[in-house]
């Protein structure tokens, strides 16, 4: 089994997205998995999922011909950055095999990523305006 991330896949025709984020190949079933992992606001979970299948389904194609592979499949890993789970996420998690309860981790991650960014935001605006009570005024 290979495995290789961010790393552009070369073909016969000209593709405009090559880059998925893993591309995990199965050398003895010959199945390829192309995985997109995308960290998305929670009103566009749905889009963003749409967008990453579209994205790389011709890369897929490209790929099954190019590598004589079985399969060849786009793999969308979206979660929201509160940490809402769209549906997909646990039939992408099967189909690579991964436990359905992986997406707790994910939760987690991403749950503490927001707040590392926000705590950054907030030491950064707080070095520039000492006390943000004073700028700000109800009315």
């Amino acid at each position: 089994m290979d495995i290789s991330s961010c790393t552009g896949i070369a073909g016969y025709k000209t593709i405009i997205f090559k880059r998925p984020d893993i591309t995990l190949m199965n050398k003895k079933t010959s199945n390829t998995h192309l995985i997109d992992i995308a960290v998305a606001n929670t009103h566009n979970l749905a889009k963003t999922i749409t967008d990453k299948q579209n994205k790389y389904q011709e890369l897929a194609n490209e790929i099954r011909a190019m590598w004589k592979q079985k399969a060849a499949q786009v793999i969308e890993m979206v979660i929201s950055s509160t940490g809402v789970i769209p549906k997909s996420l646990s039939q992408s998690l099967k189909s690579i095999t991964l436990h359905t309860n992986a997406f707790i981790q994910l939760q987690k991650s991403v749950i503490l990523g927001t707040c590392s960014t926000v705590r950054n935001l907030y030491a950064i605006n707080n070095t520039t305006h000492p006390n943000p009570v004073d700028y700000y005024n109800p009315g």
